[in-house]
């Protein structure tokens, strides 16, 4: 890991199995650039989980109305991702519902999805979550929508970034996690805030692969 941000990507889905299929999809570029948009299901997506609607907020009636079409949004995603290695912290559900999409567009992904885990030793990992919590108010953002969940993951893994090339414990080229309350956060002498522009809402699969509004 090191001193730099990442590129990340969150997906919201209709909800967990293998009928689910992603409604939302959102990321943070390691410059900052943020995008998101509802994806308009496919003709054969059918599956509806209203336990994960009361989760996330956003209502089937508005990707009917307000989605991009799964074409469109894996173009955008190749257009703004090619090349770039792009973080996610749900990876086995995030590259089966990106296969899907992309499946669905008739393209293939110019992009690597790859784990956050690969990024964090034991650690680290164990203080991502609490990390990712205290993002939410840094940023003055709402959970479970595609776009804030990508930056709050992406301030998290910056704040740990941060530390590590900060603090050493005298064995070289190793740290140890860093408590919560000694981690940098926004605006001080340490950390520094995660640009970001507006949010702007709205075959063939990974090789190998079996609201109306996105939040600023």
């Amino acid at each position: 890991m090191h001193d730099e941000s990442r590129c990340v990507i969150d997906i919201e889905a209709s909800g967990f199995g293998r009928h689910s299929y992603p409604i939302e999809v959102g990321f943070v570029r390691e410059d900052g650039q943020v995008w998101c948009t509802l994806v308009r299901p496919a003709i054969d997506w059918l599956h509806w989980d209203t336990d994960a609607e009361r989760v996330h907020g956003i209502p089937r009636s508005a990707l009917l109305e307000h989605g991009r079409p799964p074409a469109e949004v894996a173009r955008r995603l190749n257009d703004e991702l090619g090349g770039r290695t792009v973080y996610c912290d749900g990876w086995a559900h995030d590259y089966a519902w990106l296969g899907l999409l992309f499946e669905a567009a008739g393209l293939v992904p110019r992009f690597h999805l790859e784990s956050v885990n690969k990024l964090l030793d034991d650690a680290r990992l164990a203080r991502l979550d609490a990390l990712r919590t205290d993002a939410f108010g840094a940023l003055g953002i709402a959970r479970h929508r595609a776009s804030s969940d990508a930056r709050a993951l992406q301030w998290a893994l910056d704040r740990l970034a941060a530390w590590l090339f900060q603090t050493s414990t005298g064995e070289k080229g190793r740290r140890s996690a860093p408590p919560a309350d000694q981690v940098p956060r926004p605006g001080t002498a340490s950390g520094s805030p995660v640009p970001v522009s507006t949010c702007r809402p709205a075959g063939r699969g990974w090789p190998g692969s079996p609201a109306s509004r996105c939040p600023g």
